[in-house]
């Protein structure tokens, strides 16, 4: 599975996570190392970077900065999904390792 640009929105997160519909992230993919930058909504500006393994999971990386200019990091672990009309949406399990360390999930899907 190759995410090479490729923008993805959220359409689904738990209370705790900060991502939201306005939030786009931009992927680029070069071998099995994957790197987005975000932003949108919550999230003034946020990076992260993952290994992409031979089914397409995804095992990253991220940090960001939100609206209330704190700095939170975190790990997250995505299973791809290829949808009917060939996008593919991100079923995502991820837990912050700053703040309260709180754990969540999220879905993405592929945006033209």
């Amino acid at each position: 599975m190759n995410y090479n640009n490729k923008k993805f929105k959220p359409v689904s997160n738990t209370d705790n996570g900060e991502t939201s519909e306005e939030t786009i992230f931009h992927y680029k993919q070069e071998g099995n190392i994957l790197q987005a930058d975000y932003s949108g909504g919550q999230i003034i500006s946020g990076h992260l970077i993952a290994l992409v393994a031979d089914d397409g999971t995804l095992d990253m990386r991220y940090h960001q900065v939100n609206s209330k200019g704190e700095l939170m990091t975190g790990i997250c672990r995505s299973n791809p999904e290829v949808l009917a009309d060939g996008r593919i949406r991100l079923h995502e399990k991820w837990q912050w390792t700053s703040g309260d360390e709180s754990s969540g999930e999220s879905v993405l899907e592929e945006i033209a």
